[in-house]
């Protein structure tokens, strides 16, 4: 399914739109066409990262990257029309731009030899030129359709700065060069369409997401949804607390916030109204947890593994790095939807309806040691390309043995055009956003930019980092999650790493503030979706979702200050910084919603509104970075927290001690 752009650009109809994406069915020529198409996508990425050498012959990296644009990029003209509704009907002319893409990828294939011992890319034949002017047509063509219209214009835009660039005032004045050379470097060169997007999508990416839609169709989703019910379902707000689990792990697989809403949230939503949440709750919940989803490992979506890519890391230190930051968002999530329920008093879902924790893992303790042989190969033998495959061999035989969801080979076909829609969506729009790093390449621009914003922040940290996530935030909205990144890790990291922040701390912080936007108005495209689903305000669903996740907001500034939030450190330093976290965020939950889990509530009113502001004050100093205010040390910050904090939760207390009183009295105790 599509992400922000498409659905920005199509405004209320968007998430109308969606829903019929997903229903969409193809029949015919068309689901054959994605299916074959896929097979033989995967089959080369088999291949390719296992070293097979079929054939008796080897693929160069370029080739094999040539290779899978062409059979995704020619998919999203079968998957996407150029203009109108979702259709599983293909138009002839889109038949004809799906095998001209495949031709073209094929003459690029051929020649990658030639191309690469002759510099193609800088001084490219005739007949290479007209070659990439057709596939730099296509592939914006194929950009709009699966990114919409927001990301195409950018795309343009970039595409055809370097024709222009010595006439654009600094801080973006670049290097000009003819429209007739930029384009065959986007085509040809490994710094642009075939750079570090399309090499993490042909290592990494593709086996991952083929992981993820096996898990979900072969009953994986059905098992660790049943699971969450099991363990917290009973619990007071348990529907919510479910859905937090439910949501955050499929949106990990799939990486999309609004296709994750549109599936989980049909099930999530109305259990969460039923047991005695608002709607609008129903729906924010819905939207943060599929947000952090994106956030969560071990999959977190695809751009994880483009920042692995990027910053030449194992996949495995970026799924570590961000695991506390991911704690520290799902934890907060969790302790409102606590606090919340404790305060309207809502009870857990009926015994009655849960499934059985003892059957639940009975019945599906297999999918968990499918999960543990991806992680022990990726931790132990670092085989993150090859992981995911094993994974899924091991899935399709264990599913054999499950009789509920048993696959059938009909089944298989189904995720398999699953799949190649996934797929195609994601190349048309990673081959886009190539070119805009390629623009950068090109024009000499990446250095000295981030010089000018490092010059521009007057060396101060703190309003550097307010601007990168004020800059994140922007894009968020008009591109995936993926592209925003990938825009921003040329653009600004490169100025937040000058200015002595840690890499790693960087480059997650931008993931981070490229996320916010699908829950913070006016925007909000995962609020809103789940606010349709749920019958609520769009806005005041959208004012609530900010609410709920407000951790966000936070915790980038946290980890990107003090990098022990993201593992960077020594075990004790890391141990001691994350415990202060959880209790700092612990604070910063109950402030928002007006009531301390375990202590009691801070009421309504003016002393119970000051008493909400010095928690919340008081949950900043006690999660706060080391040295993060006029240089004082970490444990002073906590410490000062912690004192500050004794004033509203003995407020709580006693709030809570004459509720209590109160309560016994009517029951007549």
């Amino acid at each position: 399914m599509s992400d922000t752009e498409r659905a920005n650009d199509r405004g209320g109809s968007a998430i109308e739109a969606e829903r019929a994406a997903e229903r969409l069915t193809f029949t015919g020529a068309a689901r054959w066409m994605i299916i074959i198409c896929t097979l033989a996508a995967i089959g080369l990425a088999v291949n390719q990262l296992f070293n097979l050498r079929l054939g008796g012959y080897s693929f160069l990296e370029g080739m094999y990257l040539y290779l899978l644009a062409g059979l995704f990029l020619s998919l999203t003209f079968i998957t996407f029309r150029a203009w109108g509704p979702p259709s599983p009907k293909v138009p002839w002319y889109d038949w004809i731009l799906s095998f001209v893409t495949l031709g073209i990828a094929g003459y690029f294939t051929w020649t990658a030899n030639e191309s690469l011992d002759s510099g193609w890319e800088y001084a490219a034949p005739d007949q290479a030129v007209w070659m990439s002017i057709a596939f730099y047509l296509l592939i914006l063509e194929g950009t709009r359709r699966a990114g919409g219209m927001m990301l195409f214009c950018i795309v343009l835009l970039f595409s055809l700065y370097p024709t222009f660039a010595e006439h654009v005032p600094d801080p973006l004045n670049g290097f000009t060069q003819p429209f007739w050379d930029v384009v065959p470097y986007f085509m040809i060169s490994s710094e642009a369409s075939f750079g570090i997007p399309m090499r993490a999508f042909g290592n990494l990416v593709i086996g991952f997401i083929l992981f993820g839609a096996i898990l979900q169709f072969t009953g994986g989703g059905k098992f660790f949804n049943n699971l969450a019910l099991s363990l917290v379902g009973g619990y007071r707000g348990g529907a919510a607390k479910v859905s937090i689990f439910a949501s955050g792990f499929m949106g990990s697989m799939s990486g999309s916030v609004i296709s994750n809403v549109l599936t989980t949230g049909a099930v999530s939503i109305p259990a969460m109204k039923k047991t005695g949440f608002s709607s609008r709750y129903a729906a924010a919940t819905e939207a943060c947890a599929s947000t952090g989803g994106v956030l969560m490992p071990p999959i977190m979506g695809a751009t994880a593994f483009v920042i692995a890519s990027w910053l030449s890391r194992p996949y495995v230190e970026i799924m570590l790095a961000a695991a506390i930051p991911s704690l520290l968002y799902f934890f907060g999530l969790f302790m409102q939807i606590d606090a919340y329920s404790a305060r309207r008093g809502l009870k857990g879902m009926a015994r009655a309806d849960l499934p059985k924790l003892g059957q639940t893992l009975r019945e599906g303790w297999l999918y968990i040691a499918v999960f543990a042989l991806l992680i022990f190969l990726m931790v132990a033998f670092r085989w993150e390309t090859t992981a995911p495959f094993y994974a899924v061999l091991l899935l399709l035989v264990v599913n054999q043995f499950n009789r509920g969801d048993r696959m059938s080979w009909q089944g298989f076909l189904n995720v398999i055009a699953s799949v190649g829609r996934t797929l195609s969506e994601l190349v048309a729009v990673l081959l886009g956003i190539g070119m805009i790093v390629g623009a950068f390449q090109a024009t000499g621009l990446t250095g000295p930019l981030a010089n000018e914003l490092v010059h521009m922040a007057g060396s101060s940290v703190p309003m550097l980092l307010i601007m990168g996530a004020v800059t994140s935030f922007i894009f968020g909205m008009g591109m995936t999650v993926t592209a925003c990144y990938i825009f921003l890790a040329v653009v600004l990291a490169p100025a937040l790493v000058q200015a002595g922040l840690n890499e790693l701390a960087v480059h997650l912080f931008i993931l981070y503030w490229g996320m916010v936007s699908f829950i913070t108005p006016p925007v909000a495209l995962g609020a809103f979706a789940a606010a349709t689903m749920a019958g609520a305000s769009a806005m005041r669903t959208g004012f609530e979702a900010m609410k709920l996740g407000g951790v966000i907001y936070v915790v980038p500034f946290f980890f990107v200050l003090n990098p022990a939030l993201i593992g960077q450190g020594s075990a004790p330093e890391v141990i001691v910084v994350l415990i202060c976290a959880l209790i700092g965020v612990w604070f910063l939950s109950a402030a928002l919603q007006a009531y301390v889990s375990f202590v009691g509530p801070l009421g309504t009113g003016a002393v119970s509104f000051a008493m909400r502001v010095i928690l919340f004050f008081a949950g900043l100093l006690v999660a706060a970075p080391a040295g993060g205010v006029a240089g004082m040390s970490h444990t002073v910050l906590t410490l000062s927290g912690f004192v500050i904090a004794a004033i509203p939760l003995s407020f709580a207390w006693r709030a809570g001690k004459r509720a209590a009183v109160t309560e016994g009295n009517a029951a007549g105790i």
